[in-house]
């Protein structure tokens, strides 16, 4: 088999570091295809019909990506490696090899998730492509030690798989007895396998070694050994092995990977279920069903698998699934994924926002898939969809300081929602680190002598025309803070080409691709095109204009794209944003937060139609983000219950930057009817008190805000809860402003039943505080523990400081609160 590494040396020569940092950090991350550098490539006419440039020839100097490939390389991935070795990720290869070895282990328990293994993998994915742009000893370092430490928890057959071989007679309890056999593969052997593929054709491209791919061969071989025609025929439950061995087959040229991804498309289903997509096969599905991450996963396989084999029936397939996800399914942000059981698409135009998911991984996922439709159709509107994923719901999955994350990324919040540095299952911080490094290689594509601009980014771009003329491309530009793009064009000598522009869908007046959402208002201005100075007038064809003709040095190409902020509203069966109104300015979906409003109240702002609005640029907010600022009306009650109408300030900032001010509330989503507007109760005893929880309760604050459920499972009113916590007795405590006289409390129980582990409680009674003692309140009413309405209990009135609410959870079963008042 041949391999070429590749000659670092010529790929970077000439370039600044500093002014290279934010160019493409990958070769192979999640665009799984790339010519140059590959091992016995796929014959002519097998591949993709139009090709990325690689990442190598795009190198980012912008004010908006290059800060953020920047703090993802210093900042991100060191901080993600740094939590995989306390959480105990890396330990567990390390006690795997102990066993192998035959050496004594105390623990012998299995990680928290059989999955953690791919947590390092997708770090060390990242961590390759920094390396390959900025040489680091001491990092490279650190990396050959952790593949080390990787190989040596490799079983002696390529078996890879910590959770089992840490204790093989008592794996993880996700897993089979035996190998492959937990049926659908709730062990995620093959998952992890396929992360590992993806981290090993990355590493061995952006180093030229083969420590870590040698690794991968060993487990792709025990794989194609174990499945296949006549073999074990069992399909992955969390897909992704179908993209990794597709990039193993780019880089080794071994058609075996190839058709075991091939294979575990055609063996899936019947027979399954939805959230596995496996209900039906592959091939003869239509919508866009089950977990979102796994789907987003096998769309983008199923689309490798389609254009290396030339099996029509999975383009088919994923055309339909994405017409049905796009025109029902997709948030404004481009957030795919609504609900939080099974973290699953749901039905059509279920499109919730304040329980909205929108898994940080799923929205990568998005972005993966539509990478793939593009670069098999060639249609502008795969990239709009690729756009507004990236430029909001996938980019709001990390903080702007890289240390804290969003795993999901809702679109309206009452001060519930807060990122973490950290997760348990903790998918979304690795999927970033690599993410980032590789959005240089999206900006531009191929096919034959047509180029293909799909994003502006200020960047530099060197490729070769089937001619094998040389082509520098230079962009200028402070998108998406402002549409003005400047397009010079150097060839190497006066060649014959054509450029195509995306012209983006929302510089066209569709805001989506279908009707899911429309632009409530018109823009007058048009977009502008000129070549060498010369107004040319821009035709328009799926989304591209047609630049053809013979280039030469310096031939300057200028792009308008008015940004006047829009207002979108959505289809009317979304029945979440009826009454309500989105802001947009040119890719950007901007949202209210708590510090920006009046009285960091945002929920019961009115925006009139009519309400002027203004754009500028705030450097001193944010690191520098352009707001929207206007008019609009705070509605409220005044002391004796009456509604209240006044005019505040509103400021709006991008979405991707909310929740880095700490927690408030926010909304994508304003409401410019009053129906919609969320008005404030007047205060009372109970909302001005002081809550303290036991445990590690989450959202305590949603006890007394005033908010009321529509039922015991509204997802859509903040609620607390107690889970994991089960069977135990726990507490809500109320530090009252002062002494009050109490007789009465209503209780509203959350109970998510048929969605999660939340019920009803066994028992709970009522202790009012006396000095520094609790004592129970006298009743004769029967402590209730209904669904769906307020539980009274009336009890002879005390005078004191403070209630506890003490509540004993159902065997098997956490318990939680939507509500609860006092009186």
């Amino acid at each position: 088999m041949r391999r070429y590494s590749i000659d670092r040396t010529q790929t970077f020569r000439g370039l600044n570091p500093a002014r290279f940092s934010a160019a493409c950090l990958a070769l192979f991350c999640v665009v799984p295809f790339l010519h140059q550098a590959l091992a016995d490539p796929a014959p002519p006419g097998s591949d993709y019909p139009f090709q990325p440039v690689p990442f190598t020839a795009v190198h980012c100097d912008d004010v908006f990506w290059a800060p953020r490939i920047e703090t993802n390389r210093l900042v991100t991935i060191p901080f993600a490696f740094e939590q995989c070795e306390k959480s105990g990720r890396m330990d567990n290869f390390d006690r795997a090899a102990k066993v192998l070895r035959g050496e004594t282990v105390s623990n012998r328990r299995p990680p928290p998730f059989p999955f953690d293994d791919t947590d390092p993998y997708k770090v060390l994915e990242g961590a390759s492509y920094a390396l390959a742009v900025s040489p680091d000893p001491k990092l490279e370092k650190y990396l050959d030690d952790l593949i080390g430490r990787i190989a040596s928890a490799q079983e002696p057959d390529g078996y890879l798989y910590t959770a089992r071989t840490i204790n093989p007679e008592h794996p993880h309890d996700w897993s089979g007895p035996q190998r492959w056999l937990k049926d659908p593969d709730e062990s995620h052997e093959l998952y992890n396998a396929g992360h590992l593929f993806e981290a090993a054709a990355a590493h061995y491209q952006a180093t030229g070694k083969t420590n870590l791919l040698s690794i991968a061969e060993k487990e792709a071989d025990l794989l194609c050994r174990t499945f296949g025609p006549g073999k074990l025929q069992v399909w992955p439950g969390h897909e992704i092995v179908e993209m990794g061995l597709a990039k193993l087959y780019r880089v080794t040229g071994r058609r075996q990977y190839l058709d075991l991804a091939k294979f575990f498309l055609d063996v899936r289903g019947p027979g399954g279920d939805e959230y596995h997509q496996s209900w039906i096969k592959p091939a003869d599905q239509r919508q866009a069903v089950g977990h979102a991450v796994r789907a987003g996963y096998l769309y983008s396989g199923m689309a490798d698998v389609a254009a290396l084999t030339g099996d029509t029936r999975y383009v088919k397939a994923i055309d339909a699934i994405w017409q049905n996800a796009v025109t029902r399914k997709l948030y404004i942000t481009g957030g795919i994924g609504a609900v939080g059981a099974g973290e699953a698409f749901g039905p059509d135009y279920f499109l919730p926002n304040m329980s909205a998911y929108c898994e940080t991984c799923a929205a990568v996922a998005n972005d993966y898939w539509n990478e793939r439709l593009f670069l098999l159709h060639g249609d502008a509107k795969y990239v709009d969809v690729l756009e507004r994923t990236l430029y909001n719901g996938l980019l709001s999955g990390v903080s702007l300081d890289g240390k804290k994350f969003f795993y999901p990324n809702p679109l309206e919040s009452n001060g519930q929602h807060s990122r973490s540095p950290w997760f348990g299952v903790a998918c979304c911080p690795g999927n970033m680190t690599r993410f980032l490094a590789s959005v240089p290689g999206y900006i531009y594509a191929q096919k034959g002598d047509a180029i293909y601009v799909n994003l502006y980014v200020g960047s530099s771009a060197g490729l070769k025309l089937e001619n094998r003329t040389g082509v520098r491309i230079i962009q200028g530009t402070r998108y998406p803070w402002d549409g003005q793009v400047r397009i010079s064009i150097v060839p190497e000598r006066k060649t014959p080409f054509t450029l195509m522009l995306r012209i983006p869908g929302w510089a066209r007046g569709q805001a989506v691709p279908g009707d899911l959402y429309h632009f409530a208002d018109t823009a007058s201005e048009p977009v502008e095109l000129r070549l060498n100075g010369k107004a040319v007038k821009p035709l328009i064809s799926n989304g591209y204009v047609s630049l053809k003709r013979s280039w030469k040095k310096n031939d300057i190409v200028e792009l308008n794209l008015p940004m006047p902020i829009r207002r979108i509203k959505a289809n009317n069966q979304v029945h979440d944003d009826q009454g309500r109104v989105v802001l947009q300015r040119g890719p950007l979906v901007f949202c209210a937060e708590w510090p920006d409003n009046p009285d960091g109240k945002v929920r019961n702002l009115l925006l009139p139609d009519d309400a002027p609005l203004k754009a500028g640029f705030r450097s001193d907010l944010l690191n520098g983000v352009v707001v929207i600022e206007g008019k609009a009306l705070s509605i409220s009650r005044d002391a004796s219950g009456q509604v209240v109408r006044k005019a505040r300030n509103l400021q709006a900032i991008p979405y991707f930057a909310w929740a880095n001010r700490g927690k408030g509330q926010m909304a994508v989503w304003l409401a410019d009817s009053e129906s919609a507007v969320r008005i404030p109760a007047l205060p009372t005893i109970a909302s001005r008190s002081h809550v303290t929880v036991s445990g590690q309760g989450k959202n305590p604050e949603a006890i007394n805000d005033q908010f009321e459920p529509s039922s015991s499972n509204d997802e859509e009113n903040a609620f607390f809860h107690w889970w994991p916590r089960k069977g135990t007795t726990e507490w809500v405590e109320y530090a009252f402003p002062s002494t009050a006289t109490v007789s009465q409390a209503e209780v509203y129980w959350f109970d998510d039943t048929g969605k999660g582990e939340c019920r009803v409680p066994a028992s709970w009674r009522i202790l009012y505080k006396d000095g520094e003692e609790w004592k129970p309140v006298d009743s004769a009413d029967a402590y209730g523990v209904q669904k769906d309405r307020f539980n009274v209990i009336k009890f002879k009135p005390v005078s004191t400081s403070g209630l506890k609410l003490e509540v004993t959870l159902q065997p098997q079963w956490s318990a939680g609160i939507q509500e609860w008042k006092v009186e």
